[in-house]
């Protein structure tokens, strides 16, 4: 089992910025791939970015790209989102979600376990 619990949403103003955590345990964090998704009221789930088992690539959706930047620090067990100039389009519950079997994927049903998710809001 691996348990995923989000941090760090919040209200924002339009062009503001926030760092969103995952903190992960029950299994070696290093063993599996993260991804970060997201959900808007109304919306399908949408993949934002996704990193490797050891950090060496990264990938992410064209909506936040040159935007947010995802990392993995595999000794404090945590996976980050760094969200810069962010716009009322990206208010949304985030969700991260691990990856034991492939790795950058972009579809929700490759991923074996999810966060509850946090809530960000942007305001205009």
């Amino acid at each position: 089992q691996v348990q995923l619990v989000e941090s760090g949403g919040g209200l924002v103003q339009a062009g503001g910025s926030l760092r969103l955590s995952c903190a992960a345990s029950g299994r070696t964090f290093s063993n599996y791939a993260m991804g970060w998704f997201r959900q808007a009221p109304g919306k399908e789930r949408e993949f934002i970015t996704a990193i490797t088992w050891n950090g060496g690539r990264a990938d992410y959706a064209d909506s936040v790209k040159g935007r947010f930047t995802i990392s993995r620090d595999n000794s404090k067990n945590t996976v980050y989102l760094q969200m810069n100039s962010l716009k009322p389009e990206d208010t949304a519950v985030y969700y991260c979600a691990a990856d034991l079997t492939y790795g950058l994927g972009r579809r929700t049903a490759e991923y074996d376990y999810w966060g509850q998710g946090t809530q960000v809001t942007v305001s205009s």
